[in-house]
């Protein structure tokens, strides 16, 4: 029955074996290479206007913004002697619009509400935006559109920093600054300091969480977006990885896709990361039974009757951990069915995990560096989804290692605990010296 559902799958393109690696990299260097180029394409390699080689100031502390998929959180920053992170004024909540749509006026008014008791403490923020946005000379983001499945309409096409500073300059809080980024850019910028100490020779930040994105040191001078000259050799990339398009499809992705709240849009963020995991696996799930019949009466029943199904429950039920599965665990499925769910889970998880060596290794690749073994490449890793889904990270690996060898290139992977924050953090401090 397992070979069965696993050749069901492949057919569906859910399945590593449905790809070649080397076809995928190619074709998402060639993205990359026309995003940098033109307006055209599936990446939007959009230059950050940061550089990767700042000083992080002692003792002077800084407003962050961490606009994440799920939570927003807000505090202020501050690097001691040791270059340790402080953190003070906490507060977390939902991320406005994940739930209900919000209005532009609302979703500043939470910003305010969080800074305005810390408003002696900082001079400057760093907004770490989780969403595609054009990043400004100024280093204002201008809100491209919304990915998962955030609700506020009225902020597409707005200029986040500058609507900040208007919220705050309401509130009587005046002469800020603010630097927004990608929270992948705050990711690569956040391994600035464990990347000198082992002298790396570029830096990556890579997340695969609620959504996907890559950020990269670019080389090229004359990347033809650019707003402004620049005279420093290399700029910070923000991909907008999980825009990538020229791939393979199976029938079912584009279903998921259809029925997301932005169809047609970040259809590689669709097929691996933790947002869309649960209600990929359960479509594939409900369809495999209607036209294969593989689970038993009630199994099929239950299956049928379910309306979600939570990442960590079917996690749960891959990695057999003993730990909560929810429905899963009903009386109505045998054995048997669990066992076929697991298959179908780790058929999405290992595409995921090929799909993001080749997103990784494309970013290594087209930043130039990395070839000496004693100056690897720095590659920040964040987000839930790789390191707690069941066995990706062993599976990126297993498949990142071997691209890499064969064209001699070295990474060494690190995790920097609250990344987007550093990151952040460091943009803040550093853009307006």
């Amino acid at each position: 029955m397992t070979d069965k559902v696993k050749t069901w799958l492949k057919n569906q393109l859910v399945s590593a074996d449905a790809y070649s690696a080397e076809e995928l990299l190619n074709n998402f260097l060639s993205e990359m290479e026309r995003g940098l180029a033109e307006d055209a394409g599936s990446l939007a390699m959009i230059p950050a206007y940061v550089g990767a080689d700042g000083q992080v100031p002692v003792g002077k502390s800084v407003a962050v913004i961490d606009a994440g998929g799920t939570n927003l959180r807000v505090c202020i920053v501050t690097f001691n002697e040791a270059g340790e992170v402080e953190l003070s004024g906490f507060s977390k909540q939902p991320m406005p619009g994940r739930f209900e749509e919000k209005t532009k006026a609302e979703f500043y008014q939470v910003l305010v509400d969080a800074l305005e008791p810390m408003k002696d403490e900082f001079d400057s923020i760093g907004f770490c935006f989780s969403y595609p946005a054009t990043i400004k000379p100024n280093f204002d983001g201008q809100l491209l559109h919304w990915t998962k499945e955030i609700k506020i309409p009225e902020l597409v096409g707005q200029h986040i920093g500058e609507g900040l500073l208007a919220a705050l300059e309401e509130r009587g809080i005046e002469g800020r600054q603010v630097v927004v980024l990608n929270d992948t850019v705050a990711c690569l910028l956040a391994g600035l300091a464990q990347g000198q100490a082992f002298d790396a020779s570029s830096y990556i930040g890579f997340i695969l969480g609620t959504g996907t994105n890559t950020a990269y040191v670019e080389q090229n001078s004359k990347i033809g977006k650019l707003e402004v000259d620049l005279t420093e050799g290399s700029q910070v990339i923000n991909v907008e990885s999980g825009g990538f398009a020229a791939y393979q499809r199976g029938p079912l992705d584009i279903q998921v896709d259809n029925e997301s709240e932005n169809p047609g849009s970040h259809v590689f963020e669709k097929v691996l990361s933790g947002v869309y995991m649960g209600t990929m696996t359960l479509k594939l799930l409900k369809t495999l039974s209607s036209e294969l019949g593989v689970f038993s009466e009630k199994g099929a029943a239950a299956l049928a009757a379910l309306d979600d199904l939570y990442i960590i429950q079917i996690d749960n039920l891959a990695a057999e951990n003993g730990r909560d599965i929810g429905e899963l665990g009903s009386d109505d499925y045998t054995e048997e069915d669990r066992e076929i769910m697991r298959t179908v889970f780790k058929g999405v998880v290992d595409r995921a995990a090929l799909l993001t060596a080749v997103n990784i290794c494309a970013a290594v690749v087209k930043g130039g560096a990395g070839t000496d073994p004693e100056r690897p490449v720095c590659v920040n890793i964040d987000g839930s989804t790789y390191y707690y889904t069941y066995q990706m990270p062993e599976k990126v690996q297993g498949y990142l290692q071997p691209m890499l060898k064969e064209r001699g290139l070295h990474i060494k992977c690190i995790q920097v605990d609250d990344a987007p924050v550093v990151g952040a953090a460091i943009a803040g401090l550093t853009a307006f010296q």
